[in-house]
């Protein structure tokens, strides 16, 4: 289990974290749920190192691999679909082994016809298959999706989701999923931490496994 204790964190004056817990549970799926700007990714990116904290500690880290998925796809515009797979992966396996996985995921995501493609040959929902094949190509134990689906029509983001949760249910991941909508954190998270307020409170912690309408409600309140 990965846990944030008593963790606090200023921006300039603006205290975004005072003395904050929250825990995530391993190979599962926690979204944290809130207005945009409250802070989630702030968590996120602490959760991951990214940013240092003023105060307090993330427990069960300990050297474990992180992957992001964000809203923007964030490829290497320059390299084609193969290479932006490969480069996160070159340092970690020999060739031989880099195409098996390469093939893998390409296949997964429906575009191993693509990978000689240059990303900006590519529709937005083909760039973003491309950052859901790369994040879980690599070797992470912990995948930070940050509003991945978000700009995409109803139709393709119903299929991005469809994708993730399958590609989800053949790996062991731990998965923070940050996002403002409603329909995807009940979609796909086991557990929803509902965020408000500066510095940041959980208002609520929801377990997916109740009615579906009561957790709407609960969000919605």
């Amino acid at each position: 289990m990965i846990k944030l204790v008593n963790v606090s964190k200023k921006y300039n004056d603006l205290e975004v974290l005072e003395d904050f817990n929250i825990s995530f549970k391993k190979n599962k799926i926690t979204s944290l749920f809130g207005p945009s700007g409250v802070g989630k990714t702030t968590i996120a990116n602490i959760v991951a190192g990214i940013i240092p904290i003023d105060k307090g500690s993330v427990e069960g880290i300990n050297g474990s691999l992180i992957s992001y998925v964000f809203q923007e796809p964030r490829l290497l515009k320059w390299y084609n679909v193969y290479d932006n797979i490969d480069f996160v992966l070159k340092d970690l396996y020999p060739p031989t082994e880099r195409v098996k996985i390469i093939k893998r995921y390409l296949k997964m995501v429906g575009l191993s016809e693509y990978k000689n493609y240059k990303i900006n040959q590519l529709s937005g929902g083909m760039e973003q298959r491309v950052s859901l094949a790369r994040a879980f190509a690599y070797p992470s134990d912990i995948l930070i999706m940050d509003e991945p689906f978000k700009g995409l029509d109803f139709k393709l983001k119903k299929e991005m989701i469809s994708l993730f949760k399958s590609m989800w249910k053949n790996s062991n991941r731990t998965v923070i999923f940050i996002t403002h909508q409603v329909d995807e954190a009940i979609e796909l998270a086991d557990t929803i931490f509902k965020l408000k307020n500066r510095p940041i409170d959980i208002i609520n912690r929801i377990n997916t496994n109740s009615n579906r309408e009561e957790i709407k409600n609960l969000l919605l309140m």
